[in-house]
């Protein structure tokens, strides 16, 4: 079963309009997370909102939120009051202008959504929209209230559906003045050139997000699995940190004739390599037993 829309509403084109929902591309399921337990007792442990002037604990239902008006004043709003406050984009993704899809900087692009027609009623205009789209070779722009906030969002066709993404606003963004231009304009060395581009050549691939594990994941879940077995975690392990070139020629030369004694995976191994590159499926992280917990019984006690 796919996971539920993040949002529900229309998808709207000029007075052509479609009921859709929002899904996101990503899942965190399968990402380690951690709780935070008292390294004394083992339990886990809960967070409590303390009254900055009188030390008091301030229970969930007392909570409001606050606007800074001036020092220390607020004007505080319900969450009723927010779920009042309706835009257009509330509940429609209306379509404003289209543009060239590379138009469009990649630094403004934030989350991506699939967009999918919600019941059979829209799906021939659903489908108009997207093909017209597909047709004349451009993206949509359009607004969508998302978390409380109006965003921007750039709609592409994608397969059978559309796929969203939400853009950053100009004054979110930082210009890339400030760390760009101190970098000096270097004349540089034809021969330097063209082993670097030698040593891209023998690194062309097609990207496979299949072979790619996420190394840090499995180092840590195998951290968990020692702990949880009563073995002691691996030291010295450590990747080695990269230094500064001295000689960049030597490196060069050096990196090129390593990429010919261990070729990577280029388009013809790609296809060979796919099957034995690939992870196995991710098993569970295991749950650490009270009884193998870190903590043991004697800390406590020695603790108390």
């Amino acid at each position: 079963m796919p996971p539920r829309a993040n949002w529900k509403g229309y998808l709207k084109l000029s007075l052509v309009t479609c009921p859709v929902g929002l899904f996101p591309t990503r899942s965190t399921k399968e990402k380690v997370s951690f709780h935070l337990i008292n390294g004394a007792t083992g339990n886990r442990v809960k967070q409590q909102y303390i009254d900055a002037e009188t030390d008091e604990i301030v229970d969930r239902d007392e909570q409001v939120k606050g606007y800074e008006v001036a020092k220390g004043e607020y004007v505080t709003v319900t969450e009723e009051e927010l779920a009042g406050v309706e835009v257009e984009s509330s509940h429609a993704i209306d379509i404003e202008s289209f543009v060239v899809r590379t138009e469009v900087d990649q630094i403004y692009l934030d989350q991506s959504y699939y967009i999918a027609p919600e019941g059979k009623v829209g799906q021939e205009a659903f489908a108009v929209i997207r093909e017209a789209m597909r047709q004349r070779n451009v993206a949509g722009i359009a607004r969508v209230v998302l978390h409380g906030r109006e965003r921007l969002i750039l709609l592409e066709p994608r397969a059978k559906g559309v796929l969203g993404t939400t853009l950053h606003h100009k004054y979110e963004m930082r210009s890339a003045d400030a760390y760009f231009d101190e970098i000096p304009d270097l004349k540089i060395d034809k021969e330097l050139l063209d082993l670097a581009s030698h040593i891209i050549d023998t690194k062309k691939a097609t990207f496979n997000p299949d072979i790619f594990n996420d190394r840090y994941q499995e180092a840590v879940i195998e951290l968990i699995r020692s702990k949880q077995a009563g073995k002691k975690p691996a030291h010295g392990m450590h990747a080695p940190r990269p230094g500064n070139v001295i000689n960049l020629m030597d490196a060069l030369r050096r990196s090129l004739g390593s990429e010919k004694n261990n070729p990577s995976r280029t388009e013809k191994s790609y296809a060979a390599t796919r099957s034995a590159t690939k992870p196995a499926a991710s098993k569970p992280v295991p749950r650490i037993k009270r009884s193998k917990a870190v903590v043991s019984k004697k800390r406590i006690k020695n603790a108390s």
